[in-house]
């Protein structure tokens, strides 16, 4: 059976126990039992790794973060991490800027100066 993530529980000295159910009636007679011994053990709901008073609080609690989540929306220019910009936008190049780039590189002949490349000789036809 998997593991159950939202439960009640019965909570002695602020110490959780071993008795567990998913419906507080079923736990009731246990509960009786060890508040005859130990007068501050309380029945509590567990759910998303906290204790709550019963499940209606830990819905309620639920909405308000999900309704705090919503009003908090990011905007497009959020980033993770330290500044929050585009981290390619540096590399962005207007078009005007690009053409006058690539005609400069035309104007120098193209590419790099590089060793000379062989020639073959040139086949004659007559032959």
């Amino acid at each position: 059976m998997p593991p159950r993530f939202a439960y009640w529980t019965i909570i002695v000295g602020d110490q959780p126990t071993a008795f567990r159910a998913a419906r507080q009636d079923e736990l009731l007679p246990t509960l009786r039992q060890l508040q005859s011994r130990h007068p501050d053990a309380v029945m509590k709901w567990f759910a998303r790794g906290r204790l709550w008073t019963s499940p209606e609080e830990a819905r309620l609690a639920a909405m308000v973060r999900r309704e705090r989540h919503a009003r908090e929306r990011r905007g497009r220019d959020w980033r993770p991490g330290g500044e929050h910009r585009d981290p390619r936008e540096r590399f962005k190049v207007p078009r005007d800027v690009k053409r006058q780039r690539f005609a400069s590189k035309l104007r120098r002949g193209g590419r790099p100066p590089g060793p000379p490349r062989p020639r073959l000789p040139k086949k004659k036809e007559d032959e």
